[in-house]
């Protein structure tokens, strides 16, 4: 327990489930470590982290804010005022609620917090997610007291005397699988005598994902393979079809999965974006992994997510304008060759960090120490 009875902290960030779901993961550290801390959340209004955090158990407070387009429209015009807007209620929020620290874990409402917050000399922290960080933490990085990192090298963006290897926080009940392997095959109601595919087609459905999968699926059943398919809403009604008209058993198609810590008991490889926290969960279960990084996100981190990881022979990166074509015969060739799955096993287990969540708590205590 640290020697403060409370603390006041403020948690900012947010937009999608790699932002929300470390937030909540580092105030539950937090609460681990202090006596009944002050927690509030800020996050930007419409996005998931305002229904996400509250079902947490947490307060949140809402910006009004959103992301430059990458043309040229007026529509940039309006997030320039919402930004001023934004900069103003984070400074007043600051004032009323006088946190004793603060952390950014990315996404809109992240800047203006950490921004305005640096300015009244109060500890702030960055937890940045990915290997190549975006603007907003680049730019912050002088302001800020301290950075918490997931991947080695960082120094190449951010001052090095910053610095803290932390990991991501991955969700709780996938830390440990050792006993649940038969809950799993029941569960999802699967051969536990066949080699198991799972496919993360992401909340939405990542298109690329799920027609590189539906081009392959025969394939994957002449070779005995089954597939837990988590499409996303967009895509399920059409795999599911799909799926019908082949009847067969081994296909499994499911529009969100619940229960992750069952999928990857499950399976014996994954075919994955490599959105930070999908790599790092991964890592974290030590499962033989394809990545097939999204080309729709900022400053291509995805690809940079999974290089890190291949360039240590970790896992296999497919480009997502080549997935059609070489998707199913990288899965067929790496999930039915024993020695290959091992030393992928092996290679990504040494980018798991399991208990990154108290790491940044830790982190975050020592900064009011000063």
């Amino acid at each position: 327990m640290h020697q403060r009875e409370s603390i006041k902290v403020l948690i900012s960030g947010g937009g999608t489930g790699g932002h929300v779901f470390p937030a909540i993961a580092i105030a539950d550290a937090l609460k681990k470590q202090v006596q009944k801390p002050q927690i509030l959340f800020v996050g930007a209004k419409g996005k998931m982290e305002m229904e996400k955090v509250p079902k947490a158990g947490y307060h949140i407070l809402g910006l009004n804010i959103a992301g430059l387009q990458r043309r040229i429209t007026y529509k940039n015009l309006i997030v320039v005022f919402k930004l001023l807007d934004s900069m103003i209620r984070a400074r007043n929020i600051i004032k009323r609620f006088k946190p004793d620290v603060v952390i950014g874990v990315g996404g809109y409402a992240s800047g203006p917090v950490l921004y305005a917050a640096a300015k009244r000399h109060i500890p702030t922290i960055i937890q940045e997610q990915n290997s190549y960080p975006g603007l907003t933490n680049r730019l912050l990085a002088k302001k800020v007291s301290k950075i918490c990192v997931a991947y080695d090298g960082m120094d190449k963006y951010f001052p090095k005397s910053k610095i803290y290897l932390t990991g991501n926080p991955v969700r709780k009940d996938i830390l440990n699988l050792d006993d649940k392997r038969s809950e799993a095959l029941k569960y999802f109601g699967i051969s536990g005598k066949k080699k198991t595919l799972l496919v993360l087609g992401g909340s939405q459905g990542a298109r690329t994902i799920n027609q590189s999968v539906k081009a392959n699926l025969k394939l994957f059943i002449d070779n005995d393979i089954q597939v837990i398919w988590q499409t996303g809403k967009l895509y399920f009604k059409e795999a599911n079809e799909y799926a019908k008209e082949l009847n067969r058993k081994e296909i499994l198609v499911v529009s969100f999965i619940e229960k992750m810590d069952l999928a990857y008991s499950a399976c014996d490889m994954v075919v994955s974006r490599s959105g930070a926290i999908s790599v790092s969960e991964i890592s974290v279960v030590q499962k033989p992994a394809v990545f097939i990084p999204s080309p729709n996100v900022a400053e291509d981190h995805q690809t940079k997510n999974a290089q890190a990881l291949a360039n240590h022979n970790a896992a296999i990166i497919v480009k997502d304008s080549e997935a059609r074509e070489k998707l199913g015969e990288v899965v067929v060739e790496t999930i039915l060759d024993k020695d290959k799955k091992q030393r992928l096993k092996e290679k990504i287990a040494g980018f798991a960090i399991k208990d990154s969540a108290d790491r940044i708590a830790s982190v975050v205590l020592n900064s009011l120490n000063k």
